[in-house]
């Protein structure tokens, strides 16, 4: 290496990794709501008996999780947890109703928002003053998160409760919006407001969406971040990855799940059930290596696929030999995932007719249409199953914008 190289690189490496005086080490580092709120607003928690909505993703940087954190604010009280789905800890299977319970670690009732009840009921509120969510979304439609974060909202304000976003990265960064925008007669749990698949809010974006679109007359105040900007992917914030659910594990897995997903709504395996969950997909009446020579030749933008076999430990095909392909990303910031499950989903159809079969009502939820599917079903191509996204983008991104709260 030449001296002049050799200059250049130290000095480079001091300036950019040692901090300037008076400047944290942690500089670079995204710093969530909660720490926002502890190091700088805990005031506004004084005097206050709080209701926390959360999961196992309501961590500071150092993962201590908000309940020990909030415990520990002089003259607030926590009163009660809220849990969505998969419960408190994270450890409930997708769709499995969880009951209310005690807390072992703190002790502290936590009333279940996905079992019997899913929105706070007036008893589960009693004494409470504010209402405080803080869970890592995945900026996507069909996460129950954004319904369980809405029904608290719908709640609070019914009852008069301030509330308060403690909030979050969007983790497949907050630029990228893609999809199409769901229709009204397919409003569920997995799909409860008129937005793309893939929105690209923070929570807190969302929630202050949430609010007007739903004309809610309620409280509400955003606990920003600190050094988040909307091109920074998870990886790149410095935060650590905490599965958001038991079949998320990592960002990967978050990426691909966007457009695979889809195949919950057929009788194809997702995944679920290996250590790959939605990275792969297979049953066992498919030939791995003719799907993925299939898959590859539609030129497909940032992704390759390989054949792959495996045996579910749960879910479809539990126990089972199952073939399929494995998604590999290779440039996640031109790759579609919405489009690339749609077309797998329309290939493997064309492929075993015979095999394939559809549950109807939870894709066409998904979805977010009826189209869709009927389009897949009579051979149409993406561009015509997809022709109306365009100009309803648009139209969602112009009244996008006053929400956004980073550049």
């Amino acid at each position: 290496m030449s001296p002049l190289r050799f200059c250049f690189l130290f000095f480079f490496f001091l300036f950019r990794v040692c901090p300037l005086e008076g400047e944290s080490k942690d500089f670079a580092a995204v710093i969530p709501g909660i720490e926002v709120l502890i190091r700088q607003d805990s005031a506004y928690l004084k005097g206050k008996r709080l209701g926390l909505i959360t999961n196992q993703t309501g961590v500071d940087r150092n993962l201590q999780h908000d309940v020990d954190l909030l415990r520990n604010v002089r003259g607030a009280q926590l009163v009660s947890l809220f849990a969505p789905e998969h419960g408190i800890r994270g450890v409930a299977q997708a769709g499995e109703k969880v009951d209310s319970a005690v807390d072992p670690a703190s002790g502290l009732i936590v009333y279940s928002l996905y079992g019997k009840n899913l929105q706070p009921t007036p008893e589960m509120l009693e004494g409470i003053d504010l209402l405080v969510y803080d869970i890592q979304d995945m900026g996507l439609r069909f996460y129950t998160y954004i319904s369980t974060l809405a029904e608290c909202m719908k709640a609070a304000a019914t009852n008069k409760i301030s509330f308060l976003v403690l909030d979050r990265p969007a983790p497949l960064n907050g630029l990228q919006v893609e999809g199409n925008i769901l229709e009204e007669p397919f409003r569920s749990m997995v799909g409860p407001f008129p937005i793309p698949i893939r929105y690209g809010f923070t929570p807190g974006e969302l929630a202050l969406w949430i609010k007007d679109y739903l004309h809610l007359n309620l409280q509400l105040k955003v606990i920003q971040m600190k050094n988040w900007h909307r091109s920074l992917w998870y990886d790149e914030t410095g935060l650590i990855w905490v599965p958001p659910s038991p079949n998320l594990p990592t960002l990967d897995s978050a990426l691909v799940y966007a457009g695979t997903c889809f195949l919950e709504g057929t009788n194809v395996s997702e995944g679920r059930g290996t250590a790959k969950p939605f990275e792969i997909l297979g049953a066992p009446w498919i030939n791995g290596f003719h799907l993925a020579d299939r898959l590859n030749a539609l030129g497909l933008a940032g992704v390759r696929f390989r054949p792959v076999s495996f045996s579910p430990n749960f879910s479809k095909f539990r126990g089972e030999i199952c073939q399929g392909v494995q998604i590999h990303v290779i440039d996640r910031n031109i790759y579609s995932p919405i489009q690339t499950g749609l077309k797998i989903v329309a290939l493997l159809r064309q492929m075993y007719p015979k095999d394939f079969t559809w549950l109807e009502k939870h894709f066409d939820r998904l979805a977010g249409n009826g189209t869709t599917r009927l389009g897949i079903e009579q051979g149409e191509t993406w561009d015509k199953i997809s022709s109306d996204w365009p100009l309803s983008l648009r139209q969602f991104l112009a009244q996008r914008e006053k929400y956004l709260l980073y550049p």
